[in-house]
């Protein structure tokens, strides 16, 4: 079981140009993406956050289960769901505006345990960033990393949310003794400041760097550093890209036997080369067609 911890929203997706253009729902957010993507890869994976009980939350939760995602750790809440408003730049690329005052996924409680048979948790954007939730997500992963469990962490970062970047940063480096598996654009990377050296030195096992069309390079607590080439694809949108790649990755190396600080120092260069194959094929699909698509496993067969 890999358990994804995060928010889930409501992107709002415009179809045409200008200022008015018109705007359509989508199920959305990082972890929501990340939790989809694996289970449409066939992992085991449950979702764990809160979520609101309105219209837009229904339909958050049916997405996970007809996708095979666990529910059964998700909180509900009276309050409205997050609604991220999105910007799609003429490459592909997207940003975002929040509205998050008041909304449920903010007020997430961490759980008393974590599903049996968990091996992984994932964590990640907004969820880190909004109070009181990001301190219950921060708690949850010191623990999980506490008793063993191998935690994965993409911070994916929305700078129009971090009211003090300092702050933030600071607390980015606290997390870093508590991963396994750090996955950043170098976007954020850049924006965090610090290489992956240093993030090594931290606590993580293995640094991620996606850098769209151009690829993806891994770099382990050992010194090895592995890197593919983007695949080629015509880009639609680039939503849901990166949690993509945090799925397949976390799908890949659970179908290695690899959840675990050891292995991932064992997958050497055929093995991380083959890893990051497979999750920058996964991402180009998911950027080939509108909105947070991800591919299903027989879209990666061959």
């Amino acid at each position: 079981m890999i358990v994804v911890a995060g928010e889930a929203l409501i992107d709002l997706v415009p179809r045409g140009t200008g200022a008015l253009a018109a705007l359509q729902p989508a199920l959305g957010g990082g972890p929501f993406n990340t939790a989809v993507a694996l289970g449409r890869l066939g992992s085991p994976a449950a979702f764990c956050s809160r979520v609101s009980s309105d219209a837009f939350g229904e339909a958050l939760l049916d997405r996970l289960r007809t996708t095979g995602v666990g529910v059964s750790s998700v909180q509900r809440g009276t309050e409205p769901t997050t609604l991220a408003v999105a910007t799609v730049g003429a490459d592909g690329s997207a940003a975002y505006s929040f509205y998050v005052d008041g909304t449920a996924d903010r007020l997430f409680e961490a759980p008393a345990a974590l599903p049996s048979g968990t091996r992984a948790v994932s964590f990640g954007t907004c969820s880190l960033v909004l109070e009181p939730g990001a301190s219950a997500y921060e708690e949850l992963m010191r623990r999980a990393a506490a008793q063993g469990v191998f935690t994965a962490l993409d911070p994916n970062i929305r700078a129009g949310l971090i009211p003090d970047a300092d702050a933030y940063r600071a607390r980015f480096k606290s997390w870093l003794p508590s991963v396994s598996l750090l996955k950043l654009s170098a976007e954020d990377a850049e924006w965090l400041g610090g290489t992956p050296g240093e993030w090594l030195t931290a606590g993580p096992a293995a640094v991620v760097i996606t850098r769209g069309g151009e690829g993806l390079t891994a770099y382990t607590a050992d010194g090895g550093e592995y890197a593919v080439p983007g695949e080629r694809v015509q880009v639609v949108d680039t939503i849901g890209a990166g949690d993509t790649v945090n799925a397949a990755l976390l799908h890949g190396l659970a179908e290695r036997d690899a959840l675990s600080a050891r292995a991932l120092a064992g997958l050497g260069p055929d093995g991380w080369t083959e890893l990051l194959g497979f999750a920058a094929r996964a991402a180009a699909i998911t950027c080939s067609r509108a909105g947070a698509e991800p591919p299903y496993a027989h879209e990666l067969k061959g």
